[in-house]
């Protein structure tokens, strides 16, 4: 005999409420797995548990299999589908004398995320279950048995529940924050990010294969890290870096994650336009806390691009200053990646390179053959284990690789002037728990540079990629005759004139006649020139045991139009001695301008559904009018979509005072982002944080 089913109640705000996914939605049943939740029958007829038959199935994918772990059958009586990875039990709160029996099911902490059907059978002799409907299966955090689980509290509100953070950006001595909306409960999001392991090329190849390994975070992972990007599976976005962005947005448009996945979407799947290392990370951040596996996005400063796997980047120099590279390797200013939290179990019997994992959805290198990355343990990194999976070497040399300056002469020969083995890698940033502070987390990339310890794991890493070692121990070259540096008089802020100057001295007794060579150029921050700036030449005496001091002035008017897609100025100065034939000196600086001001802030109560109003104001800096001026306000949690507003032109000197109604939906801390954009100033961003707390009673509906 089996159950006489009525009416069946999911629970979803429950359920959703205990499983930390009401904030995705109350409406339909989403859970994490390895952890109960609870579905109710109101019976028509009195029911004996430990004999009448309930027999619940759940299934994913196209075809589903108890073998692949994509099915299961289970209920009761006690023993119904015995051996069932799932597990049901009668919940204590049931009211079985009244009808109604509320089950406890609980799926296997290594069960396969993404959506399941869920049916029931109340007769042996009926095949088909009857529809209970679907729901959502994600990955835990909460959960000691799921190889996500994060064990503090505080850091799993930080890298699953936040949906908004923090990106830096600029160079080594010029670090700067950008505000991101993550907004990974955003409606609509999880869905898109479903589909995006939908249509992966594995699941397209082997469907069943591929529904079946979404147990494990480490392929979702890398299948995630390879769908962000477009280069060779019908990704999310598109990647471009010569500064053309014709058909679509500049990189530094974007704000959030939200609105690129959504146009991936809307779009048919057609890369969205366009792209650049921290878009990819963060919209990689974005799929992955929606799908329940903590991470954070990380950025490293003199971020080396090693092509050849030699763990070594050459750089190239003429008399002119910095030209275009020979080499394909590279020294971006700043890189942007993803660390996702998880275990290893496929490297290691215990839990050696458990923890943070490197994973980097922007298309550099192919990984297997595909635009991929990691994920890559940073505790490998940090011991030069570079032969382990994934992609190990390749991020090594990101944050630790060595840096070989080459002086190339006309007649194309060139001569090794130094090896710098201390600049690559410095100051790896990320957004502290709970706080917009920066946290320096170099050391678990690396040991200290200078000390022997690093020298020692570079050099292991040399020899586990079979490389001929090289003596490195930092800066070195022949003792230098005439030393020098740049050093900047003011600050640098875009609007306004550069002042530095170039500072030179001998530390010998010879009076010496230098040919100095002073070059600026524009650079992308992916360490490539952009457009020349301005160059200087001019022959000078160095006197024994005093300085030289060579001005270096840099008008707005000259720099101004040439920065709108890039990242920074590099002053380089190449020395000649003329009395001291292949005597050459080199010294560069990088410069970020800082963006001209621009703020907002939130007036109101701060209470979910109740008004509030940002205001925006921006103050044009220059002695001239800004035409085709426009603000853009975001914000999960707080605007359902980006509000704009435009203003023709700004006069010399006008403040420019913007104010916006939004209505927040959704309690907790949020954050407000404002964007301007002109003729002579692109994507300048400011942020402020707010924190609406949660009205009682009934929930109005989204307007």
């Amino acid at each position: 005999m089996g159950f006489d089913v009525g009416k069946i109640d999911l629970n979803c705000e429950k359920n959703n409420t205990a499983h930390n996914t009401n904030d995705i939605s109350v409406n339909r049943l989403i859970v994490r797995r390895g952890q109960s939740f609870l579905v109710t029958f109101e019976l028509h007829d009195p029911t004996r548990p430990t004999t009448d038959l309930l027999e619940l199935t759940v299934e994913t994918g196209p075809q589903p299999s108890e073998a692949l772990g994509t099915r299961s059958v289970f209920g009761l009586p006690e023993g119904c589908g015995k051996g069932s990875s799932w597990k049901v039990k009668v919940h204590q709160g049931s009211v079985l004398p009244a009808g109604s029996i509320t089950l406890d099911i609980t799926s296997p902490a290594d069960a396969p995320v993404g959506e399941y059907s869920l049916s029931v059978k109340t007769s042996a002799t009926t095949s088909v279950g009857s529809s209970l409907g679907k729901l959502l299966l994600l990955f835990n955090p909460w959960c000691q048995e799921d190889s996500v689980h994060l064990p503090e509290e505080e850091e799993r509100q930080e890298y699953v529940m936040r949906e908004q953070g923090l990106v830096y950006k600029g160079s080594d001595k010029y670090i700067s924050s950008m505000a991101w909306n993550f907004g990974q409960f955003e409606d609509d999001i999880v869905d898109i990010c479903l589909k995006l392991l939908d249509v992966n090329p594995k699941c397209l190849s082997d469907p069943a294969k591929d529904f079946s390994a979404r147990c494990n975070p480490i392929y979702v992972s890398r299948v995630v890290s390879a769908m962000i990007n477009a280069n060779d599976d019908g990704g999310v976005l598109m990647g471009r870096w010569d500064g053309q962005y014709d058909g679509g947005m500049s990189p530094t448009h974007w704000n959030g994650s939200v609105e690129v996945l959504r146009r991936w979407l809307k779009y048919g799947g057609n890369p969205v336009k366009y792209g650049q290392c921290w878009v990819f990370a963060a919209v990689m951040c974005t799929v992955l806390r929606c799908l329940g596996i903590p991470c954070r996005v990380v950025t490293n400063f003199q971020s080396a691009h090693d092509t050849d796997k030699n763990l070594t980047i050459d750089d190239f120099f003429s008399d002119y200053g910095v030209r275009p590279k020979q080499s394909p390797d590279s020294v971006w200013n700043y890189h942007v990646w993803v660390e996702a939290w998880m275990r290893r179990p496929d490297l290691s019997a215990g839990s050696l390179y458990d923890g943070w994992q490197a994973v980097d959805p922007t298309p550099q290198e192919k990984s297997t053959g595909v635009y991929c990355c990691g994920p890559a343990p940073v505790k490998a990194i940090l011991q030069g284990h570079v032969d382990l999976k994934y992609d190990v070497p390749f991020v090594f040399a990101e944050v630790n690789a060595d840096r070989v300056t080459w002086m190339v002469f006309a007649d194309g020969s060139k001569k090794k002037i130094f090896t710098d083995s201390v600049s690559v890698g410095q100051n790896i940033s990320t957004k502290a728990v709970g706080s917009d502070k920066r946290v320096d987390i170099t050391a678990n990339y690396k040991h200290a540079e200078g000390t022997e310890k690093e020298r020692d794991v570079y050099n292991q890493a040399v020899k586990r990629v079979n490389i001929p070692e090289e003596n490195s121990n930092g800066i070195h070259d022949d003792k230098p005759g005439v030393s020098m540096k740049i050093v900047e008089l003011n600050k640098p802020v875009s609007g306004k004139d550069i002042d530095l100057k170039l500072v030179l001295n001998s530390n010998d007794n010879e009076t010496r006649t230098l040919v100095i060579n002073v070059n600026v150029q524009a650079m992308r921050y992916n360490g490539i020139p952009s457009s020349q700036i301005q160059t200087e030449l001019k022959e000078q005496k160095l006197l024994p045991n005093q300085d030289l001091t060579i001005p270096i002035h840099i008008p707005f008017s000259v720099y101004g139009e040439k920065m709108q897609e890039s990242n920074s100025i590099k002053v380089s100065a190449v020395v000649t001695d003329k009395d001291k034939s292949g005597a050459v000196y080199i010294t560069e600086k990088d410069l970020v301008p800082e963006s001209p001001s621009l703020t907002i802030k939130a007036i109101g109560s701060e209470l979910q559904y109740s008004d509030m109003t940002a205001e925006v104001v921006f103050e044009n800096p220059l002695s001239e009018g800004l035409r085709d001026c426009f603000i853009t306000v975001t914000g999960s949690g707080l605007l359902t979509e980006t509000m704009e507003a435009r203003m023709p032109f700004l006069k010399q000197g006008q403040r420019l005072r913007v104010k916006m109604t939004f209505t927040p939906y959704r309690p907790g801390p949020k954050k407000l982002v404002a964007g301007f954009n002109c003729d002579q100033f692109r994507d300048i961003k400011a942020s402020c944080n707010v924190y609406i707390k949660p009205i009682t009673g009934v929930v109005p509906p989204l307007p």
